[in-house]
């Protein structure tokens, strides 16, 4: 029980973890929705075209959230509504504000889950300067997905260049599984990053560079095991005949939590970590508590 491990998992129960993790999923159905209404309200005219950028964004998207696209094989969305998007008119105008303000409070929320698991006050602060951070923050997600994409058509770009040059056949097994570990080394980068910008930016926790860079590492790697799983992990609500009208909500459902429950367990492995273990216990000594001191 001493163990980091055993401590984390009893730190993310003891916070109340899964009903922080089932609260943030809920939100988080309505968060992607809203962010993929206003990506494509803003870029679908330059989406239309059915470009290799575009096919490597919609897999990104199909991989980060699967069964939210309907590319063909069934999904909550599909593309010829999202193309047809736009935000002219006030209608549309006032359509976009209030999604976006949907997006962007998934993050207010995601910061007090994390701060609860790490065992920080809910802080405080000018509201308004929050809100417009939590925008900013909002809109580079955005922009890590596309950035995602983009990496992933650069990989396969780079790879096909190195199988013609050494003369290996781009259909062949070897071929398939250089690029599909290219894609999966592009996703760990990009979740990475964002994990290290939600912990650090979002939720304020100041952890040393080294333990929030391997932190955010184990992390990125959970959500990577769960990302090349969510096919086998969905399959159960899909394949229930009593729950066919809504497999695809059920489904994103399943997923958000399980998304949401790897980083808020991520988050009690950061707490447990021997730096901010070190930094309680300063702040323990430093300042007593009352009754003790009465």
């Amino acid at each position: 029980m001493a163990t980091r491990p055993a401590r984390a998992f009893r730190r993310y129960g003891e916070a109340a973890g899964p009903l922080l993790a089932q609260g943030l999923s809920w939100q988080a159905v309505f968060a992607a929705f809203a962010g993929l209404w206003l990506a494509f309200a803003v870029a679908g005219f330059w989406l239309r075209e059915d470009t290799p950028l575009r096919a490597a964004l919609l897999d990104a998207i199909q991989a980060a959230v699967p069964g939210l696209l309907d590319t063909g094989e069934g999904g909550a969305v599909r593309l010829d509504q999202l193309l047809s998007i736009g935000v002219l008119g006030w209608t549309g105008a006032i359509a976009a504000v209030g999604l976006a303000w949907t997006a962007i409070g998934w993050l207010g929320s995601g910061r007090a889950a994390v701060r609860a698991i790490v065992g920080l006050p809910s802080g405080a602060g000018n509201f308004l300067v929050l809100k417009l951070r939590d925008a900013g923050i909002t809109l580079g997600l955005g922009l890590a997905v596309l950035l995602s994409a983009a990496l992933s058509l650069g990989s396969t770009a780079l790879l096909g260049w190195v199988f013609d040059w050494v003369g290996v056949d781009e259909r062949s097994w070897l071929a398939s599984a250089a690029t599909r570990a290219a894609g999966l080394v592009c996703a760990f980068i990009i979740d990475l990053l964002v994990l290290i910008v939600f912990f650090r930016y979002v939720a304020g926790v100041r952890a040393p560079w080294r333990t929030l860079l391997g932190t955010s590492a184990l992390g990125a790697l959970a959500l990577g095991v769960l990302k090349a799983l969510g096919a086998i992990l969905l399959g159960g609500a899909s394949s229930n005949p009593l729950l066919a009208s809504f497999a695809v909500i059920i489904g994103l459902l399943i997923w958000f939590n399980l998304i949401c429950q790897a980083i808020l367990i991520t988050a009690a492995w950061l707490a447990e970590s021997p730096a901010l273990r070190a930094s309680r216990v300063v702040e323990t000594t430093a300042h007593p508590r009352d009754d003790l001191a009465m």
